[in-house]
């Protein structure tokens, strides 16, 4: 198809009538509307989103590496939530980007959380302890929310009445980060809430002593950071920490209970925790599509983006280009697929990805050690601009191991 008109005289690029947002779109695989664009071109625009989509692994992993041509201003898909994502390290640019990112670095990196290991392990076992003993549970409700949410809540500190609106609040918040769609515009005063009580409410006796929320507000005290960032950095944590991984462990319980060979081997061999990890990271990407602004023209696999277009970086079909992986639909704990994108790539690399390896490790091996089989029944997904939850995910005839 021809190019649409702002595109250079004599440049082509492939459209595709595909709204990555609708409930249509969301309500399917992923998998399928991504092999419809990767097959189109490595760049399609897509005009129902205004966007170029970029769809195949060396082009997204090429644009993560140049923060200059691609700008995280333009993270979301509406001007409204860029500009409330003004000022933290996901919506930023070098030179600022590296300060934000410093400060949240520093509280989420491997050292830093290296004296948490074995209480979030212990409290993995408790949990998983208690569901093998009721034999049937909701994935999502029991677990994969149940855990990353009383993880981080404690790592933060928020205590009291607070604890019940912080997951609905994420949840609003990450609907906003794409179009300006009736999701999003239903979500603008759920996620209203979190903002007034990050950026002007939240104080430090609102968050437990010896808490890292704690700690950042006694350096904004100090003025080694301003308030406005405390408010933000403690965003970001909560961000980094919930709704993507609740995804992840959801995608994780299902992926093994439907594929029980995998499941055995990773039972058989508690190493391959973080391979399995990375594997379902690959094959369900949590947080599939991420926005970037082009600041110049540029060619991207033979297609010009031009200066000032809303780019689609589509992590999601990254992870499946066949050009990359090998039989890319193929759920295999044994591939150790460590080059994902799953996590983005460069600068604006996941800052919690050390928090959320953390979580899913202790879990996932307090699964395989506890359960010896397990059954997937009626999984209900949730829509979601940005992330891929379910609603509901049955799990049934747990066998003890």
């Amino acid at each position: 198809m021809s190019a649409p008109s702002s595109t250079a005289p004599g440049v082509s690029v492939p459209t595709s009538d595909i709204d990555l947002f609708s409930d249509e779109v969301l309500s399917v695989n992923d998998d399928a509307v991504f092999a419809q664009l990767r097959e189109l071109g490595p760049v399609v625009y897509l005009p129902a989103n205004d966007s170029y989509a970029v769809t195949r692994y060396e082009e997204v992993r090429a644009a993560l590496g140049d923060p200059a041509t691609f700008s995280s201003k333009s993270v979301a898909f509406n001007p409204q939530m860029n500009e409330i994502l003004s000022g933290t390290s996901l919506a930023s640019d070098p030179p600022e980007h590296g300060k934000l990112r410093a400060i949240l670095t520093d509280n989420l990196s491997p050292r830093a959380l290296r004296g948490m290991k074995d209480d979030i392990n212990a409290s993995a076992e408790k949990l998983v302890s208690e569901m093998v003993e009721r034999g049937s549970f909701d994935g999502m409700a029991d677990m994969a929310v149940a855990f990353p949410v009383s993880v981080v809540l404690d790592l933060i500190g928020v205590q009291g009445g607070l604890r019940e609106k912080i997951l609905p609040w994420g949840e609003a918040a990450f609907n906003l980060l794409g179009p300006l769609n009736e999701r999003a515009q239903a979500s603008f005063p759920v996620a209203g809430e979190l903002f007034k009580w990050t950026h002007e409410e939240m104080q430090g006796e609102d968050l437990a002593e010896g808490s890292i929320g704690r700690a950042i507000f006694e350096a904004s005290e100090r003025g080694e950071i301003s308030h406005e960032s405390f408010g933000y950095i403690v965003h970001q944590i909560l961000a980094a920490g919930m709704d993507t991984t609740i995804t992840t462990i959801g995608n994780a319980l299902v992926l093994l209970g439907q594929n029980p060979e995998q499941f055995q081997k990773l039972r058989e061999d508690l190493s391959l925790v973080p391979s399995a990890l990375a594997e379902v990271i690959r094959l369900r990407t949590p947080a599939p599509v991420f926005g970037r602004r082009a600041t110049r023209d540029v060619e991207v696999g033979g297609t010009l983006i031009p200066a000032g277009a809303q780019v689609a970086l589509c992590y999601g079909s990254a992870n499946m280009d066949p050009r990359k992986f090998d039989n890319p639909e193929v759920f295999d704990i044994t591939r150790n697929a460590v080059d994902h994108i799953g996590f983005g790539y460069g600068i604006h690399a996941c800052a919690g990805q050390g928090l959320a390896k953390l979580e899913i490790h202790g879990l996932l091996s307090a699964w395989a050690k506890q359960v010896a089989s397990y059954r997937i029944g009626a999984v209900v997904p949730r829509l979601n601009n940005f992330t891929r939850p379910y609603e509901s995910i049955e799990v049934t005839d747990i066998v003890r191991a």
